[in-house]
């Protein structure tokens, strides 16, 4: 058997299915091959030819042949949806599948039971955020975006809206990754008994370590009622039957409810609505937006989606 070694030679492949980011490597072989990558949530396949040093005394050969080559294989973004599953999260995974960003979802459900096109390609993990394996899931991300919470008893709140977010974001950190996105809630003018909730004090103490670890590139989405449609046990609620109309009509009449927005609790009834998937596409503007950190409102949220949804 017969092996001819490159002098110099590069692949550059590209994945029909996420990034366009190139993938360089060296190898030795026949000069012509199809070539397999292979990682851990995909595979790769693309076609190479060896160029050899001047002098070399080697000749060009035609014949082609198939190698497997296992390698990591990185996508230009690669995300983490905790919650990836639910009524936000899912609307994240699919916003985030069409601006071709590879994404790992994280959920106690794992893979939801609709079939849509944009389910087969994200990775579906199932678990829980307290007993992660994060070597599973972190290990080359580009940005955490969280969408855990809940309701329950005063300690369940505490503990899924507040302590389930810090270990996640304690855990991004330690695996170095650079970006954390966490969708919270809108900073109601509630009085002080309501705010003090566990709902409440625990988005407010994830936004704290947050901030704290990320100072400039953490990002806080504030949404208030968030409608779109809602799948609960196979069955669609259409939530935007009642959203959609409720925001058009508190846009039309703000300049006037203005005055009224310093009321205790006012923003229960003039806080607009906001679409799921405009909420989504404000998070993968976080993503891509390396200048994109900070609290944002509504509006805001409204703002950075307008800019990507495109």
């Amino acid at each position: 058997m017969t092996s001819l070694s490159c002098i110099t030679s590069s692949i550059s492949v590209t994945s029909s299915q996420s990034s366009s980011t190139p993938l360089f490597a060296s190898v030795s072989g026949n000069p012509h091959y199809f070539l397999n990558f292979s990682s851990s949530s995909r595979s790769k396949r693309g076609g190479f030819k060896c160029s050899y040093a001047a002098g070399s005394g080697v000749k060009d050969d035609s014949r082609v042949g198939t190698i497997d080559v296992v390698a990591d294989v990185k996508a230009e973004r690669q995300i983490v949806v905790l919650g990836g599953s639910g009524f936000v999260g899912s609307a994240i995974c699919k916003a985030a599948v069409s601006k071709g960003i590879e994404v790992i979802s994280l959920s106690r459900s794992g893979r939801p039971s609709y079939s849509e096109p944009w389910v087969d390609q994200v990775n579906w993990v199932t678990g829980d955020v307290f007993y992660a394996n994060w070597d599973e899931v972190l290990v080359g991300a580009t940005a955490v975006v969280s969408t855990i919470g809940g309701f329950g008893s005063e300690e369940q709140m505490q503990r899924i809206n507040g302590e389930a977010n810090v270990v996640a974001i304690h855990s991004a950190k330690e695996y170095g990754i650079p970006k954390f996105i966490l969708i919270s809630v809108h900073d109601y003018n509630l009085p002080s008994f309501m705010l003090s909730t566990g709902y409440f004090t625990g988005k407010r103490k994830a936004e704290a370590e947050l901030l704290s670890k990320y100072p400039n590139s953490g990002v806080v989405l504030r949404p208030g009622f968030i409608y779109g449609k809602r799948k609960i046990d196979g069955y669609e609620i259409p939530l935007e039957l009642i959203g959609e109309p409720l925001e058009k009509f508190l846009s039309a009449v703000q300049n006037f409810t203005k005055p009224l927005n310093t009321l205790p609790a006012s923003d229960l009834v003039l806080a607009p609505p906001l679409s799921v998937n405009d909420l989504a596409f404000a998070a993968i503007n976080a993503v891509t937006d390396d200048d994109f950190f900070g609290v944002f409102t509504i509006d805001q949220i409204k703002e950075a989606a307008s800019s990507i949804k495109a």
